[in-house]
């Protein structure tokens, strides 16, 4: 049996889908997984070794895209897929599902492309409190693949080795050595609503080395934000005495899998509700997760209780969630209400307790 698993676009949604590999796997034993992404969230999945292929959909725009769309989608009827999981279920996701010819193709009753598929599964247009990766293993219940089980079926990403062995090397040419406590704080964001001020980023920043003299802050950020991730390591190093300043380090950026890499030998994980969160979630690491106008309940690491994670987030907001296109009160506050303390309490409560 051939199955092909289509997600585009981002990269928390591609780690949602993590889960359905193995889940896959234990119901059709003999099945070859091939998944189908976009070039930004490729290396989530490259390596998995439930996947027998990964087929990597780069973007163009306008009749070149569409050209080269309608070549891939003949590539997928190439291939004869017997089944074809469409998890994102947008214009593009939906298209290349129908073009891929295979006879049983399911996906989301969405107004407009339901007739692409050939099982369709209801998608709710509500914020519903239900975690993302149950949204889309609604696709595997209706296969009859049994509920998800975040314990049997966490999200994963392959730690690749050589890349492992790289980061160890520039963190140690940093001057971090193996008995550090490295903390991952992760600056920015996809959009301006999942976006916590930096100045607070750096108070929370300046705070953690007087938790611990192991402690070494490493403040990463998307390749757009390099200048955010450099004021905050400037603000928090102002904040901080000359003999302890450079707890707060400069790394430079770090890839997707360089970021896997990262966490899996840290002790912390601070940062917003972002693909980068979720990859750091493949990973053992405690976490601190900022919540904004998205809720734990629908995207909290997806991986077993056991593991130290603790959310922070403003309750009683009336505009919160929301869809994120117009912030209606005008200030973020749904973020902006969370104080550099409450960060500080939680990450201080996850680096004693693990200590």
């Amino acid at each position: 049996m051939k199955i092909l698993l289509v997600r585009l676009r981002q990269i928390g949604d591609v780690v949602f889908t993590t889960p359905t590999f193995a889940a896959l796997r234990d119901h059709f034993p003999s099945a070859q997984l091939t998944y189908l992404v976009e070039p930004a969230a490729a290396s989530v999945v490259a390596g998995n070794a439930d996947l027998s292929a990964v087929i990597v959909a780069s973007r163009a725009s306008g009749v070149r895209g569409f050209l080269a769309d309608l070549a891939l989608g003949r590539r997928l009827a190439r291939e004869r897929f017997d089944l074809v999981l469409d998890f994102h279920g947008g214009p593009r996701a939906s298209l290349l599902t129908w073009l891929s010819r295979a006879p049983c193709r399911v996906g989301y009753e969405v107004s407009g492309r339901a007739w692409m598929y050939t099982q369709r599964v209801a998608r709710p247009r509500e914020l519903r409190p239900r975690h993302s990766v149950e949204n889309q293993w609604d696709l595997l219940t209706a296969i009859g693949v049994p509920p998800p089980d975040r314990g049997r079926y966490p999200v994963v990403m392959p730690l690749a080795r050589d890349t492992a062995t790289q980061v160890r090397q520039r963190l140690a040419s940093h001057g971090v050595g193996h008995d550090a406590r490295i903390v991952v704080m992760h600056v920015s964001a996809g959009n301006p609503f999942r976006r916590w001020p930096l100045e607070a980023f750096a108070s929370v920043a300046a705070a953690l080395p007087a938790v611990d003299a192991r402690v070494r802050v490493i403040v990463t950020s998307g390749p757009s934000e390099a200048d955010a991730a450099a004021q905050v390591i400037r603000d928090a190093r102002e904040r901080l005495a000359p003999e302890v300043r450079e707890q707060v380090l400069a790394c430079g950026e770090f890839s997707l899998a360089e970021l896997r890499a990262l966490v899996d030998d840290a002790a912390l994980y601070i940062g917003g509700d972002s693909g980068p969160m979720h990859v750091a979630a493949t990973s053992r690491v405690p976490m601190v997760s900022l919540y904004g106008p998205t809720l734990p309940a629908r995207s909290e690491p997806w991986r077993a209780g056991s593991l130290p994670a603790l959310a922070i987030e403003v309750h009683g907001l009336a505009c919160r969630p929301c869809d994120q296109r117009v912030c209606e009160p005008g200030d973020f506050r749904c973020l902006g209400q969370i104080s550099p303390g409450q960060v500080i309490d939680a990450a201080t409560q996850l680096l004693v307790r693990n200590g």
